[in-house]
Parts: C-alpha cells; structure tokens; sequence
C-alpha cells in the first residue's frame, strides 16, 4: 500500500514540478504580442531647413538687438509649433536675487 501511494505522489509531484537535469524538456519559445506603432517611432519632425533660415534671416530682426532678435526667433519658432530656448538669456540676476531670501 505504502509503494502504491509513493508511486502516486511521485507522480503528481513530476506532473507539477518542473523536470530538473540535463534530459529536461525545453520549453517552448515565448509568444510576443505584436507592438503597436507608437506616436514616437518615427523620427523628431522639426522645421525645415527652409523655414529655419526664413526666420533666422527675416528682414525684421536686422535692426533689432540681440535680445530682442532672440525673441522674436522664439516667437516665430512658436507660431510653427517648435520650441525655442534663449541660449544667451540671462537668468542671473533672478538667480541671485533668489539665494538672498530665506525660506
């Protein structure tokens, strides 16, 4: 009685463990879902090169300073949807001005 109840949990324990050694099963290769194409997949679309030396040699900005001329650059990058940062602005003095406060 005793082999036959050996004999029956051995194997129930092979049906739910999974083999171990060298003649194991190898298990099947996992099923991907296929992915979708995502928004981001294509590349960055920025201004072209047209559009850029438009702006970057309008008439406009020839008599304004150089502040002013960064300005506006960023306000026609802005009507064409494109981010423009000031690289040559000047937070400087913001910066300072706030290390003085005590919080």
């Amino acid at each position: 009685m005793r082999d036959s109840i050996a004999r029956a949990l051995l194997w129930v324990l092979r049906l739910l463990l999974p083999a171990r050694g060298k003649r194991r099963a190898v298990p099947a290769a996992p099923v991907t879902a296929p992915t979708s194409r995502a928004a981001w997949s294509r590349p960055w679309q920025g201004p072209s090169a047209e559009d850029a030396r438009a702006i970057f040699h309008a008439e406009e900005t020839r008599s304004l300073t150089p502040e002013q001329r960064e300005r506006w650059w960023a306000a026609a990058f802005s009507e064409i949807g494109v981010d423009y940062d000031f690289p040559t602005m000047n937070i400087t003095g913001a910066r300072s001005a706030r290390q003085g406060v005590a919080a």
